[in-house]
């Protein structure tokens, strides 16, 4: 993509006009793209449409392979004769059911996150860097898939008749630790995260962080560029391990508007409690379908248990059957996902532009965003598939923020100059 220079507000002559259109002047940005690369990328994110559909189709598959071979009434046989304490046949079932599921989804796992990112010029890494990284992923996996399931089953046995309220509880916990604790001591496994040492740069972020009570007091760098080619920031954290991370690839492509803007962008997140928002609307989405499951999975075991040898809710031959209908629930429910997350998306933007004020640096983030995502989708598209403002939509913003806002500290004369219009 051609790169966007500038230092601020100003970046594009076509926008330097005091009436500023923004209809037009999205449609400027948009073409400033050649179309061979709207073309690819458009392409590329497409592509990911149909991968929604095989993702789904290999679970579902995998899991209807293990019910109806019996393989997984074999598993759970096999942990049976291990031990005969409830727990560790829960651990005993859990392990080699993961194993199978990552060997059995591999192939699709290797052209979704190897081939296909190499041959769109997004991906790094030599296959065995990210082999390893794969196993380092399966670890983790394995850990705290294991455990997750251990509490679970152990609530399969104790509410076998309202595990989906008390199960619901146990998911969240969990997700709680995947939203908020896994981005500092997790992530660490793949990247090195070091201080920024270009004051230039941290320092303007640093200003936004203390002006929006962000208790941080440096920034952090992180290689992505060992494993992607894309852009990307974070504000994570709780209760003292708050950080701030860019990647190298932003201090690469961007300028430092461009920066500024996607830091604030991040910074939304943190001050709007986006983190806590989203487990709470997720908390809500795994009890319906928890409930949901609830009432499928016993309509399918009454069907068919006994050719699946499947006992009941506690017996854990039948994770491959709730893994079918949830994930089924979940792709059903892609649209209602989507929205949210972009709701809260939508909601950093608008605090980012804000915070920055940098219009011109985030619409030109958005055409580097581009690069991976359609940049101008149909109404329906951007609906069902984005789970994030498209480019079009994030440039419009900022060109109507651009079109209506003031500089800082200009007074409205025409208001302070009429007691009587503004009392209206």
């Amino acid at each position: 993509m051609d790169k966007i220079t500038g230092t601020g507000n100003d970046s594009l002559p076509l926008q330097q006009s005091t009436s500023l259109d923004p209809a037009a002047a999205t449609q400027a940005w948009l073409e400033s793209v050649p179309k061979y690369k709207r073309e690819k990328s458009d392409a590329y994110f497409k592509g990911g449409y149909w991968l929604i559909l095989w993702n789904y189709l290999v679970v579902a598959g995998i899991s209807i392979l293990l019910l109806s071979s019996r393989i997984s009434a074999r598993l759970r046989d096999f942990a049976e004769r291990l031990t005969r304490y409830k727990t560790l046949q829960a651990a005993c079932y859990t392990v080699p059911y993961l194993l199978f599921a990552f060997v059995l989804s591999f192939p699709l796992n290797v052209y979704e996150h190897f081939i296909r990112e190499h041959q769109y010029g997004l991906a790094t890494q030599s296959f065995p860097a990210w082999f390893r990284e794969q196993l380092i992923g399966l670890g983790i996996t394995l850990i705290g898939g294991t455990i997750f399931l251990i509490v679970l089953y152990a609530v399969f046995r104790r509410a076998p008749k309202t595990w989906w309220v008390w199960g619901t509880g146990v998911a969240v916990v969990f997700s709680f630790v995947s939203l908020f604790i896994a981005p500092v001591f997790i992530e660490p496994l793949f990247n090195t995260y070091k201080p920024l040492t270009k004051p230039e740069i941290s320092e303007p972020i640093l200003v936004m962080a203390r002006a929006n009570q962000i208790p941080v007091k440096q920034v952090f760098e992180v290689d992505a560029s060992r494993q992607t080619t894309r852009v990307s920031a974070n504000v994570s954290g709780i209760l003292g391990t708050t950080r701030i991370a860019l990647n190298d690839n932003l201090l690469k492509q961007c300028t430092v508007p461009e920066i500024r803007a996607v830091m604030a962008h991040e910074m939304g997140h943190y001050v709007l409690n986006h983190g806590a928002k989203l487990l709470t609307y997720l908390g809500i989405s795994i009890l319906i379908g928890f409930a949901l499951t609830r009432i499928l999975f016993d309509a399918a075991v009454g069907r068919l248990g006994a050719r699946w040898e499947v006992r009941g809710i506690a017996d854990p031959a039948g994770l491959p059957l709730l893994a079918l209908i949830f994930c089924t629930l979940l792709f059903l429910a892609t649209p209602l996902l989507n929205t949210v997350v972009r709701v809260t998306e939508r909601e950093a933007d608008a605090f980012g532009i804000n915070t920055a004020r940098e219009p011109d640096g985030m619409a030109a983030v958005a055409l580097k965003l581009g690069v991976y995502r359609k940049l101008n989708p149909t109404p329906i598209e951007e609906f069902i598939f984005y789970d994030h403002p498209s480019g079009r939509a994030r440039i419009r913003m900022a060109m109507d923020w651009k079109a209506a806002n003031l500089p800082a500290g200009e007074d409205l004369k025409s208001e302070s100059q009429n007691p009587k219009q503004t009392a209206e």
